[in-house]
């Protein structure tokens, strides 16, 4: 189980996170990394970028198709991250790897499959086209520091207040002012952001649940994710994601996504998996 929604909380310089991005070898298809440090918990879109930057060591000219990333437990915030990563099939047009994050040796706390590809010609095209696109200056501030993580809410809609409800939706404008242009980083970037805005999309029609009591009364977390990139991506450019949550109970919530460019291009799509229960009914949150 991962930490979700730091977004709406601690603030991250680019730099920060990038430089959760350079791993260091230690070892064949063996690294480590830090940790982005400051939450008690890893955020799991941290490890999610963590692990395409290692699957893609060592196949070059390739980019992630899709991850596809379980969290079977919590990591220790501050803690340096090891990566272990098994190549299951390197051919000229697909590589898929698995990557295993740890922590202290021996604690997992996710593993994924990835899946790449080299670029190639369509034969046939066509895609979905986002319900409402508006552009990035009509939407609420939410973070906007320069040099760091931004994003701004579709709508003006406050996923955080308890108080305050609507319809499993949430459009939300992302980009990491200052990133590189380099293909890698944007599919990291983006990574990063699509773990954190789905378990408040679940909470938003219940009166009286939100993401401001996440690990005060309720006990949240990320169980899985599954993220397909569709486009080469730009981590300094502004992405638009469209949220929803079609079904939410017995403690979960399952929520998906699509992702636009500023021209309405579709560019990834996401699906997740989460926990939404009482904190009182266990307290360690498994």
């Amino acid at each position: 189980m991962s930490e979700e929604s730091e977004s709406t909380g601690l603030v991250h310089s680019t730099d920060e996170v990038l430089a959760t991005l350079v791993l260091t070898e230690v070892g064949t298809d063996r690294y480590t990394a830090p940790d982005l440090d400051g939450h008690g918990v890893v955020f799991g879109g941290q490890l999610l970028a963590q692990s395409i930057v290692a699957a893609l060591k060592g196949n070059e000219g390739m980019a992630v198709k899709t991850i596809s990333t379980v969290f079977p437990r919590a990591g220790r915030s501050g803690v340096p991250i090891e990566i272990q990563v098994d190549r299951m099939h390197q051919g000229r047009s697909f590589a898929s790897s698995s990557v295993t994050l740890t922590q202290g040796g021996d604690r997992l706390i996710s593993r994924s499959t990835v899946l790449m590809d080299a670029p190639e010609d369509d034969l046939i095209r066509h895609a979905a086209e986002p319900t409402a696109l508006g552009a990035p200056d009509d939407a609420k501030v939410g973070g906007d520091h320069p040099g760091a993580w931004q994003f701004r809410w579709v709508d003006g809609v406050d996923i955080i207040d308890p108080d305050l409800v609507g319809p499993p939706e949430l459009g939300v404008w992302t980009r990491w002012d200052g990133a590189p242009s380099d293909p890698v980083t944007g599919q990291a970037l983006l990574a990063f952001a699509t773990d954190g805005f789905l378990i408040g999309t679940a909470m938003r029609p219940h009166a009286g649940v939100g993401q401001a009591l996440a690990h005060k009364t309720l006990s949240t977390g990320v169980l899985s994710h599954t993220l397909t990139f569709h486009e080469p991506l730009d981590g300094g450019s502004w992405y638009l994601m469209q949220n929803e949550s079609p079904y939410t109970g017995h403690g979960r919530a399952y929520g998906r996504a699509h992702v636009f460019d500023v021209n309405g291009n579709l560019v990834a799509s996401f699906v997740q998996d989460s926990m939404i229960r009482p904190l009182s009914q266990n307290s360690s949150g498994l």
